[in-house]
């Protein structure tokens, strides 16, 4: 039974969410302001954050970025704001998803299992990598078929993406990304020094983000650049291509 933490201090909304989710199968605690709910996370160890943008106490956003610290739950924003550069700030301060009120019951239960799903798939890409390499023989029986993209692999900084267990290293050390991140980076490193349009790339996580645009993708460029580069300021893995869009270049 997947769990979900609501944090929401409207009670019409929160009471019917919470119905809802607890007739399709979720276990459901609901908290009124972001305090409360910021506190309930460490014994409830949710698989999901619903999470109210305007709180009592707290602004949804701090509270996001607040969680992000120390967890990569997923966490989806539920608000009444609609605008495009109000999704993209959320999506910047660490949601992964954006509910915009009134919404459909039945696309925030087809959403929330799609965030869990798609959480999982990452925890278990991440034991994978954890656990000890099998010699090339014994992967050779086990038909291993694990597919290893590297950038820069004979220098101290090297960017290694394995396709099989969805993770990528930089200096060696696994480096958390989001889906449309890893898909992204994919991308650059499978074919380097390609010009690649914003609508290139949103042809590419399109389907993963349900509420990606332009804006999103420089996001997302701006999140991996913190990741992968030395002077995120000044990048050299990844480059913009003035009035066209980015490029990954091999050092």
């Amino acid at each position: 039974m997947y769990k979900v933490l609501m944090i929401e201090d409207d009670a019409m909304i929160g009471d019917m969410v919470t119905m809802y989710l607890r007739e399709e199968g979720f276990q459901v605690i609901r908290e009124s302001n972001g305090r409360r709910g910021v506190a309930a996370i460490p014994a409830f160890d949710p698989d999901l954050i619903l999470l109210d943008w305007m709180l009592p106490d707290m602004d949804g956003l701090a509270i996001c970025r607040q969680v992000r610290e120390t967890s990569s739950v997923p966490i989806m924003i539920i608000s009444m704001k609609n605008k495009v550069v109000e999704r993209v700030t959320a999506l910047g301060a660490g949601a992964d998803d954006f509910m915009c009120k009134p919404f459909s019951m039945h696309e925030l239960i087809a959403r929330a299992h799609a965030l869990i799903r798609r959480a999982q798939m990452y925890q278990t890409a991440k034991q994978a990598t954890d656990l000890p390499k099998k010699s090339r023989q014994e992967e050779a029986k086990m038909g291993a078929r694990s597919t290893v993209l590297e950038a820069a692999p004979e220098t101290n900084h090297k960017i290694s993406l394995d396709t099989h267990t969805r993770s990528m290293s930089v200096h060696g050390v696994i480096v958390e990304t989001t889906y449309s991140e890893f898909e992204i980076m994919k991308c650059f490193l499978g074919n380097p020094g390609r010009v690649y349009s914003r609508e290139d790339l949103l042809q590419t996580v399109r389907g993963f983000d349900s509420f990606v645009t332009d804006r999103a993708i420089d996001v997302h460029i701006a999140n991996l650049r913190k990741k992968i580069e030395d002077n995120p300021k000044e990048p050299k893995w990844i480059l913009t291509v003035w009035g066209v869009g980015y490029k990954f270049v091999r050092m």
